[in-house]
């Protein structure tokens, strides 16, 4: 097919008008056009007196593309590869076990199921429906169930979040995931955007539409069942032990989410090659997202056709950066630890993204310059923030609060005025120099300065920081070869964002696809 891209229109305009100017653009007849279509869309608005809508439209021709394309500037020819799998002749030394139930284990286990291979998927938490249940009483009473919680339990960390499908690596089988999800229920029409979202409440439908066709192709889902064991002979995976019993497995597929810090432990004392990762600490900030409409749109905020503003900032000074991560227009800013007597914060956003705040995290790298060189000095780095956190909260998962004017003058306080605190648990005034090392708060500091000459008010007096944002990533690396096993034991496959292999909903299901299909090329299905 041929990609039309920097397919220029006003904001709002129809589908169909935006095709027909791709059709002019690329000087093709409709007599020519075998079908066209919207492909993906963004909002261009550098010029808030003219805010455009940037699309990139997709045509088949009844034929000679490739000549066609060759002749016109902003297109270009796409050879489409149909998704295959190679299936090998091997025997399966033992069933295939999959450890996490977030995209990377939930895609593996879709595909794996779908071709015949029966995977045994283990869960510490639940399933949605109970999943809901646990995190909102922790979230209404402050009751948290370590085993379940925005951390843990079916679809990971990101069923609690944004549901954002962007990402940054350029893989093929990102359009297959894209396609699945659509075929789960995700709006095709948002699938489309340039920075697709499905949210919340959507992306838990989604989840228990690939659970249920899981168990329908054979596959076993087993919730509240924790990996806690491996058991290895020669260097060879020969099965697992859980909280529920023992398992014969001829793989693991290692996919238990950047939490996971039993987990972390067990795989250290295992045996397995690990190294510690950096990450990034930081707040969530939250501002009425009338502000951070006005900020991007100008005077054109507030229209009909124009999506809830967001943005992506960043500046580095060295070797460190302070950036934006996981923003949620119309959000909440939600209670998210999985540890009891620690708090961490996230960010989350339904469908509709109709809430009256924005938040998102504002975090600052860190690596072993700041935590140490151990493998789980990150870990404890973690840990050691969250617990401030918590007794800065008062011991009862409130989460400590400034406002950024305060913040900037070196100060403590709340002085709110047009933003009120989402944090279901409530929040308490408190003192982000003594919550966070001094490297960490000058680079936030230094960042809010910065973005305020980007996006207008964005360091505003009244705007709210909640902390502590922890979890942006894995703070350790399972190494992996080339054949995505794990160095030194064979059946292991380290898979998505928890083993430090990526960094959101689609990469993670990106990882868990790419080692089911290395799996399958190798060993044929079970009979």
């Amino acid at each position: 097919m041929i990609l039309i891209n920097n397919v220029k229109t006003p904001f709002g305009a129809p589908e169909e008008s935006i095709v027909e100017k791709a059709l002019r653009m690329l000087g093709a007849k409709r007599a020519e056009v075998k079908e066209a279509w919207l492909s993906k869309t963004s909002l261009d608005a550098r010029d808030r007196r003219n805010i455009l809508a940037v699309s990139t439209v997709a045509v088949r021709l009844h034929g000679g593309e490739e000549k066609k394309a060759a002749s016109v500037k902003d297109a270009v020819y796409k050879e489409e590869k149909p998704f295959t799998v190679k299936k090998g002749r091997e025997k399966l030394p033992g069933p295939i076990v999959i450890a996490g139930f977030g995209p990377a284990g939930m895609f593996a286990a879709d595909l794996l199921s779908r071709e015949g291979y029966r995977p045994i998927v283990l869960e510490r938490g639940y399933s949605v429906e109970e999943r809901v249940k646990a995190v909102e009483k922790f979230w209404t009473e402050g009751v948290l169930d370590p085993a379940c919680n925005v951390q843990f339990g079916a679809g990971g960390a990101g069923t609690f979040s944004d549901g954002k499908l962007t990402t940054r690596i350029n893989d093929p089988l990102c359009g297959y995931v894209l396609e699945q999800f659509g075929d789960h229920g995700a709006p095709r029409e948002t699938l489309r955007r340039a920075k697709p979202h499905i949210g919340t409440d959507l992306l838990r439908q989604v989840v228990a539409s690939i659970d249920r066709e899981i168990r329908k192709n054979g596959g076993d889902v087993r919730y509240n069942t924790r990996l806690s064991g491996l058991k290895i002979e020669n260097g060879v995976l020969k099965g697992v032990s859980t909280d529920k019993g023992d398992l014969p497995a001829g793989q693991l597929i290692l996919a238990v989410g950047h939490s996971a810090r039993d987990t972390f432990r067990m795989l250290l004392d295992s045996g397995a090659a690990m190294e510690p990762k950096p990450f990034s600490v930081g707040a969530r900030i939250e501002h009425r997202q009338t502000l951070i409409d006005r900020g991007l749109y100008g005077e054109m905020a507030g229209h009909p056709a124009l999506p809830p503003g967001e943005y992506q900032l960043s500046h580095r000074v060295g070797d460190r950066a302070v950036y934006t991560f996981c923003m949620c227009p119309g959000g909440l800013v939600v209670p998210s630890s999985s540890e009891e007597g620690q708090v961490v914060t996230n960010g989350m956003s339904e469908y509709r993204r109709d809430r009256d705040n924005a938040n998102a995290a504002v975090a600052v790298s860190v690596d072993s310059r700041d935590f140490g060189s151990h493998v789980l000095d990150g870990v404890a780095f973690q840990e050691e923030l969250e617990h401030r956190a918590f007794e800065m909260g008062g011991r009862s998962y409130r989460a400590p609060a400034v406002t950024v004017g305060n913040f900037l003058e070196g100060k403590t306080g709340l002085d709110l005025k047009t933003v009120t605190p989402s944090y279901a648990l409530g929040v308490e005034a408190g003192d982000f120099g003594r919550l966070f090392p001094k490297q960490v708060t000058d680079m936030l500091r230094t960042g809010l300065r910065l973005f305020d000459r980007k996006i207008k008010g964005y360091a505003s007096a009244d705007a709210v920081l909640t902390g502590v944002e922890t979890r942006t990533s894995s703070p350790v690396r399972v190494l992996r070869g080339e054949d995505y096993e794990a160095f030194g034991i064979r059946g292991l496959y380290p898979c998505g964002e928890g083993a430090g292999y990526a960094g959101g909903i689609m990469s993670a299901a990106v990882d868990g696809v790419r080692i089911a299909l290395r799996i399958m090329e190798q060993y044929a299905p079970e009979e």
